[in-house]
C-alpha cells in the first residue's frame, strides 16, 4: 500500500520536459508510482489529497546557505523550507562551526564572534541556540542528524581547519610542513565523514570578530592547492571559494587560482555571487572568463547568481556593508556619539563621499547614491512619518544634500535608524542580461545566505518570488524551464543521489503550490531567535505542501512538527561529478 497519494496534479518534472497531469504515489520515502490521473485508486494508499489546478514539483535545492547554526534551535530551516526549499548546502564561504579543537575551548568563542561579524549572526543566538559539544567534524554531522527537517549537506570550513591546527597563528601565520599535513588530515578525516569538499574566502571583506582579516584569506596559492588536490581524491565532493573578485570582477590572478583548485581537484568549484547589471556590461564576460578557462584546463568553475533582486538594508549604527567601503569602517567604528559628530562634519562626508565613488569602492559604489534610500524603520518623534520615505524628496523639501539629510535623520535615532537603498538594477536592459545569463552552462541559481546577515537581509524566498515572477510577471522563463533552474541543475551540479527531479525511484522531496498565487511576502522584522535576537522573515504565499523524503513538513506555511531531513554525506548520498 501506498504511504501517500496526491491526484491530479500538474507535474513539472524538474527536467525542463513539459508539464503533464498524473498521479503520483509515495511509498517508503520514494517515488513509487506515476500514473494517468484518475488511475490510481485512494483505497491503494493511507492517505490522499486532490491537487487539480495545482502544480507538483521537485523540492527546491538552494547551492548556497549557512545554516550550520541555525538548524539547532530550527530544523526546519525557516524560511527556506516554508518557500519550497528540501535541500541546503552549508558550510559556505570558509566559515563552519567545527572541527573545533578539544584542548581549546577558547576556539569556540573565537567562532560565534567570527560568524556574528563576518556571517550577521546574532551572538546571543550562538551562545544559546548552539551545543557546541563536538570536535570533529564528523561529530559535529552527528549532533544533526535524525533532528532536522530539511535534507542539508556541509562543506568544511577552511578558516576551522586552520584555527584547529595553528591556533591563533592561523591569523597571519603560515602553516609548517607539518601544520599543512595536520590540516590535510583533517579535511581528509572530515570528508571520509560525510563533509561535501572544501570551502575558502580570500575576500577583502571577511574580517573575524576582532576585525582581523579570517584565517584562510592569509593562505598563499601553495596551501590551497594542496587542500584542493585533497578533495579530488573523495567521492561526490566539491570547493567553494569566494576571491576580493566575487563582489566585482575578478583579477587575472584570480582567475588563476579559481582555475588551478578546480583543475587539480578534478571538481566542480563554485562562487558566489555574479552581479548582473546592465551599468556594467564588461563585468558578466570578465566573471564568466573563470568558466571559460577552467573547461580548458580540465577544471569546472560555477558561477551562482540571484534570479531575483534581494535589499539589503544598512545602518550607520552597526556593522553592515556600509562599513566595507574603503574608509568608511575609520568613522563608522567610532563610539557613536563621535560617530554622530564625525559625520556631521562637512570634510568628512566630502572624503565619505569620495572614497564611495571612486574606483576602490568596486561594487560598493552602488551605495553610494543616497537620495535613492528608503527610510524603514524610525525611533524618534522627530523622525515620525517618515517610515516609507525616499530620502531625495526629504532632502529636496529640507533644501539639503542627500547625505546630509540621510545623516541627520539618523542622529535623531542615535543612528539605529534602518535604510533601505533602492536598487539600481531593476531596469529592463539589467533583466534581458540575466536571462541571458542564466542559460550558460557555468551558470547557477542560488546564492541566497540564508541563515546569514539574519537582520539585514532575507533571501530565503528567491524560490517562490522567482516563479511568481516568470508565471505572472516578467515572464522571462517557461515554469519548466524555472523549475528546472532551481531542482535538477542544483542536484546535478552536486551530484546529489535521486534528488531533483519527479520520477519512479527518486527520493520525495516535494513541493505542491498554486501557480495562480506562488510568490513571497514582505520581509519583515521578527524577534524569533534565541535571546530574543531579530531576524526578517517572509512568509510563502500559494505554497500548499512541501514534503522531505515522503514526509509533510510544511502545509499552507506551518510547520508540520515532522523531521525527516537526512545529512547528505559525501559519496554515500553524492555522487562525484566530472568536469571533464
Amino acid at each position: 500500500m501506498l504511504d501517500h497519494l496526491i491526484r491530479h496534479a500538474t507535474v513539472v518534472d524538474g527536467t525542463g520536459a513539459p508539464a503533464y497531469p498524473a498521479d503520483i504515489g509515495i511509498q517508503d520515502g520514494r517515488i513509487a508510482e506515476i500514473a494517468e490521473p484518475g488511475t490510481l485508486a485512494t483505497t491503494a494508499a493511507r492517505t490522499s489529497e486532490d491537487a487539480t489546478g495545482l502544480v507538483l514539483a521537485p523540492g527546491f535545492v538552494d547551492p548556497h546557505t549557512h545554516y550550520d547554526a541555525q538548524l539547532f534551535w530550527d530544523p526546519y530551516a525557516t524560511p527556506s523550507m516554508n518557500h519550497g526549499v528540501t535541500t541546503v548546502a552549508g558550510g559556505n564561504c570558509g566559515f563552519t562551526l567545527a572541527p573545533l579543537h578539544p584542548d581549546r575551548p577558547e576556539d569556540a568563542d573565537y567562532t560565534r564572534r567570527m560568524m556574528a561579524r563576518v556571517e550577521g549572526m546574532a551572538l546571543k543566538a550562538l551562545e544559546e541556540g548552539v551545543e557546541w559539544g563536538w570536535s570533529s567534524f564528523g561529530e559535529y554531522l552527528d549532533a544533526l542528524d535524525g533532528r532536522i527537517a530539511v535534507n542539508a549537506g556541509f562543506m568544511v570550513g577552511h578558516c576551522a581547519l586552520r584555527r584547529y591546527v595553528m591556533g591563533a597563528d592561523a591569523v597571519g601565520g603560515q602553516p609548517t610542513p607539518g601544520q599543512l599535513d595536520a590540516m590535510l588530515r583533517l579535511l581528509h578525516d572530515a570528508m571520509d565523514a560525510g563533509a561535501w569538499g572544501l570551502s575558502t574566502t580570500q575576500s577583502t571583506t571577511h574580517s573575524d570578530g576582532d576585525g582581523e582579516p579570517v584565517a584562510s584569506r592569509h593562505a598563499r596559492p601553495a596551501e590551497l592547492l594542496a587542500l584542493a588536490r585533497a578533495v579530488g581524491e573523495h567521492e561526490g565532493t566539491q570547493i567553494e571559494a569566494i576571491v576580493a573578485g566575487c563582489l566585482d570582477q575578478f583579477s587575472d590572478d584570480e582567475i588563476d587560482l579559481l582555475v588551478e583548485m578546480s583543475a587539480v581537484a578534478g571538481r566542480p568549484l563554485n562562487w558566489n555571487v555574479l552581479t548582473v547589471d546592465a551599468a556594467v556590461p564588461a563585468r558578466v564576460p570578465r566573471q564568466l572568463l573563470a568558466s571559460e578557462r577552467a573547461r580548458e584546463a580540465g577544471g569546472r568553475v560555477v558561477a551562482l547568481t540571484m534570479p531575483i533582486l534581494t535589499p539589503m538594508n544598512m545602518s550607520l549604527g552597526t556593522f553592515c556593508a556600509l562599513n566595507l567601503i574603503p574608509g568608511w569602517g575609520d568613522v563608522l567604528e567610532l563610539p557613536v556619539p563621535e560617530r554622530i559628530e564625525k559625520l556631521r562634519d562637512p570634510q568628512v562626508r566630502a572624503e565619505m563621499l569620495r572614497r564611495a565613488n571612486s574606483e576602490e569602492a568596486g561594487i560598493f559604489r552602488r551605495l553610494a547614491d543616497f537620495g535613492r534610500y528608503v527610510i524603514g524603520d524610525t525611533y524618534s518623534p522627530a523622525n515620525e512619518g517618515l517610515t516609507g520615505r525616499v530620502v531625495r524628496d526629504i532632502a529636496a523639501e529640507r533644501g539639503q544634500d542627500p547625505f546630509l539629510c540621510l545623516v541627520e535623520i539618523c542622529a535623531n535615532d542615535r543612528l539605529r535608524t534602518v535604510l533601505w537603498p533602492m536598487p539600481s538594477d531593476n531596469d529592463p536592459a539589467s533583466w534581458a542580461l540575466r536571462r541571458a545569463t542564466w542559460e550558460h552552462e557555468d551558470v547557477l541559481l542560488g546564492g541566497s545566505d540564508a541563515g546569514a546577515h539574519l537582520d539585514r537581509m532575507c533571501g530565503a524566498p528567491y524560490t517562490t518570488r522567482f516563479l511568481g515572477d516568470c508565471l505572472r510577471g516578467r515572464g522571462l522563463l517557461p515554469l519548466e524551464a524555472a523549475v528546472k533552474m532551481l531542482t535538477d541543475d542544483p542536484a546535478q551540479l552536486f551530484g546529489l543521489r535521486g534528488r531533483g527531479r519527479i520520477e519512479v525511484g527518486c527520493h520525495a522531496d516535494l513541493v505542491l503550490f498554486d501557480p495562480e498565487r506562488i510568490d513571497a511576502g514582505p520581509a519583515t522584522l521578527v524577534h524569533d531567535l534565541p535571546g530574543d535576537s531579530p531576524r526578517l522573515h517572509a512568509k510563502a504565499i500559494g505554497v500548499v505542501s512541501v514534503r522531505v523524503n515522503g514526509v509533510e513538513t510544511i502545509r499552507d506555511d506551518v510547520v508540520t512538527g515532522a523531521v525527516p531531513g537526512i545529512v547528505l554525506r559525501s559519496g554515500r548520498d553524492t555522487r562525484t561529478v566530472a568536469t571533464k
